[in-house]
C-alpha cells in the first residue's frame, strides 16, 4: 500500500478531497507537502478542521516527507498525497520519492498563468514542473472529482503557449 494516490490540488483538503477522493480512495490517511504551510500554526489547523472523522492527516515539508515514505513509514497504510503545485512533487522526485501517475485537480488562475481546462491555470514555471515531472517517467492525468472521466494531462499541456 503506502501512497495509493498523488492530487495537486492548489485547495489542498476541500470538499472534494474530503469527501469524494478520500471515500473513494479508501484512504485511512491524508499526507500535505508543502514546504509554507509547515511554517504556519494557522494554516495547519485550518487543515486538521477540513480533514474527514477518521482518517489520519500528515503536514510536512518534501524533505521530511521524502525521508518517511522512503523509509516505509507508511508502508501499512493508504496514504491520499496531496500538494498544491507540482513543483513540490517534482522537489519529491528529485530527494528520490517515486510515482506512478499523479492526478491535476486544481489550480486556480493567476495574473500570470494560462487557462488549460476549466479548473487548470498553469504558469511557466508550471509547466517546466509538469514536464519534469513527464520526463521521470510518471503519468500526470485530469479529473475534477472520481466521477468526471480521466483525461490524459500531457495532451492538455500541449495546448499551453510558453
Amino acid at each position: 500500500m503506502g501512497i495509493i494516490a498523488v492530487r495537486i490540488d492548489e485547495r489542498l483538503i476541500h470538499g472534494q478531497v474530503a469527501n469524494l477522493w478520500t471515500t473513494k480512495l479508501q484512504a485511512s490517511r491524508i499526507m500535505v507537502v508543502d514546504n509554507e504551510i509547515i511554517k504556519s500554526d494557522i494554516q495547519k489547523t485550518a487543515l486538521k478542521l477540513a480533514k474527514p472523522a477518521g482518517v489520519n492527516l500528515s503536514i510536512l515539508g518534501t524533505k521530511k516527507s521524502s525521508a518517511n515514505i522512503l523509509a516505509g513509514k507508511y508502508d501499512s497504510q493508504k496514504v491520499f498525497l496531496v500538494v498544491k503545485r507540482p513543483e513540490t512533487l517534482v522537489e519529491m522526485i528529485k530527494n528520490g520519492v517515486k510515482f506512478d501517475t499523479i492526478n491535476v485537480g486544481n489550480m486556480s488562475q493567476k495574473d500570470d498563468s494560462q487557462h488549460l481546462t476549466q479548473s487548470i491555470n498553469v504558469t511557466d514555471a508550471d509547466y517546466d514542473a509538469f514536464h519534469e515531472i513527464l520526463d521521470a517517467g510518471v503519468k500526470i492525468t485530469a479529473q475534477m472529482v472520481p466521477s468526471d472521466p480521466i483525461k490524459d494531462f500531457a495532451s492538455i499541456l500541449k495546448d499551453y503557449k510558453k
